[in-house]
């Protein structure tokens, strides 16, 4: 999900500009746009707000970018904000089947989700008092984990170079190279100048992310969030509480490094307002894909039980979600926590993580759709048109319409990893942290990743997350079994 902001110029003007320093996802009259936007999709009237707006000179917002070319004079600016403190006041008449406490939401569950049936999961025994320093990280388990921090990496670098670009453009490029279906990184050899023109690589991954290139995982959103997820439960333990969550984020994520829904809350954080009003004070990007991404390490630490995957998720994401954008990251939780044992299939994994998600939900239905769908067609392309049919109205970061495509993906793959990575970038959308999300859970059924898609990777992952810059998948995956092996 790394959308940066634009650079300054090399040379300054003599005369600076107030545009210079352009913060994007964070501008009342770039915010206000989405808002109205989410308004429209959770059933609020915002018809009296956008009429305002508009005829006040306003702009809706930016369809792709973080920010609008130019900052808004500044009455135009006080209005948004006015206008998203009234939109803010507005019930959503989906409440009632899209509930937001964790009480709430488990009262929607069927039952108390065990694992599928013949997944359970047993731990190695625990070392005697005395016998060691630290919980024993069970070997199974580590192997299946560094196929999972592998495959997240080798899906999300599949999905750089091609991040922003509409689906048309995603399938001219591999047209061009020879590369369709999308079975292989991308790449600009053989593929004609005129095709790159129409359709420019993401300028900030193309010179690490494409097969002439690669050296390495390069810092990328989709693994620095798993990073603090390991950081956060290494120093609260699976205990932790959102609080916990906002301190280590102030702490050891750079703002710089934040976006859309995370860089609201960490200025509500920095504005003083407190966890869960962080993920609501001004942040329409609230049922987003972040806590999605931010979702394998809760399951990965609980192999066998989606409830405390699902419960560990919840705390993380409501610093910055509500509703959908909480569930997506209940769902991938829950679903990893099942796959993690070793013992399930993808599908079986795909029903226990919808079994934690609230039946009557915008995201519930949404993920019905696209598992269903992708059992209908065996061209998966017909599957992402129909997709895009359903759900092309979301913003292309939402967690609806990105969720959907991965659990379609999962599903139509059944279980090959090279499938699932590639069916799940080739449908667009947030194309990297969806490569990433289907790569973990698709490599965790598989117990392992292809060589071609991880000898790339030189078991080296790059990052500004304190600590962890070059750090191998294989180390990774022996700290993330030490947490699965805490109480």
């Amino acid at each position: 999900m790394t959308t940066p902001c634009p650079p300054l110029p090399t040379h300054p003007s003599p005369h600076p500009s107030p545009a210079l320093v352009r913060l994007t996802w964070a501008q009342p009259e770039d915010l206000i746009g989405h808002e109205l936007r989410q308004a429209v999709e959770d059933g609020r009237d915002a018809g009296p707000a956008r009429r305002a707006w508009l005829a006040a000179g306003g702009h809706p917002a930016p369809a792709r970018a973080g920010a609008s070319p130019a900052p808004a004079p500044p009455e135009l600016r006080a209005l948004a904000t006015r206008l998203l403190d009234e939109l803010a006041a507005l019930p959503s008449p989906l409440s009632p089947d899209e509930p937001d406490s964790w009480e709430s939401i488990r009262a929607t569950w069927p039952e108390h989700p065990p694992p599928h049936r013949g997944s359970a999961y047993t731990p190695p025994a625990r070392p005697a008092p005395g016998d060691g320093d630290g919980p024993t990280p069970d070997p199974r388990l580590a192997a299946r984990l560094e196929a999972a921090w592998v495959g997240r990496a080798a899906g999300c670098l599949l999905g750089k170079p091609v991040e922003k670009l509409p689906l048309h453009g995603i399938r001219a490029l591999a047209r061009a190279a020879g590369n369709w279906p999308l079975n292989d990184w991308f790449t600009a050899h053989r593929v004609p100048p005129e095709v790159l023109a129409a359709h420019p690589w993401n300028r900030r991954s193309a010179p690490t992310s494409l097969a002439e290139n690669i050296d390495g995982m390069p810092e990328d959103d989709d693994l620095n969030y798993p990073l603090l997820g390991l950081l956060l439960l290494q120093r609260h333990g699976k205990g932790f509480t959102t609080a916990d969550v906002a301190r280590l984020w102030l702490d050891e994520l750079p703002a710089g490094r934040t976006f859309t829904a995370e860089r609201i809350a960490y200025r509500n954080l920095l504005h003083g307002v407190e966890p869960p009003l962080t993920a609501t004070r001004h942040n329409p990007f609230r049922e987003w894909i972040g806590a999605l991404i931010r979702a394998d390490v809760h399951g990965w630490t609980n192999p066998g039980d989606p409830a405390a995957a699902a419960a560990q998720a919840y705390r993380d994401a409501v610093l910055t979600h509500t509703s959908n954008g909480v569930y997506a990251g209940l769902f991938i939780a829950a679903a990893t926590a099942t796959a993690a044992t070793g013992r399930a299939g993808i599908h079986s994994a795909l029903r226990t993580g919808l079994a934690v998600v609230p039946p009557r939900s915008r995201l519930a239905e949404a993920v019905r759709f696209g598992i269903s769908t992708a059992g209908e067609h065996t061209d998966f392309a017909l599957v992402v048109d129909r997709l895009h049919a359903r759900y092309g109205h979301y913003h292309w970061v939402h967690a609806v319409p990105n969720t959907a495509l991965i659990a379609a993906a999962l599903t139509h793959a059944d279980g090959d990893f090279t499938h699932s990575v590639c069916r799940a970038v080739s449908g667009g959308w947030d194309t990297d942290s969806n490569g990433a999300t289907a790569g973990a859970l698709a490599a965790l059924v598989a117990g392992e990743v292809p060589h071609r898609w991880a000898a790339p990777l030189k078991n080296r992952l790059a990052t500004t997350v304190p600590g962890f810059d070059g750090i191998g998948f294989d180390a990774l995956a022996h700290l993330t079994a030490q947490e699965a092996a805490r109480s």
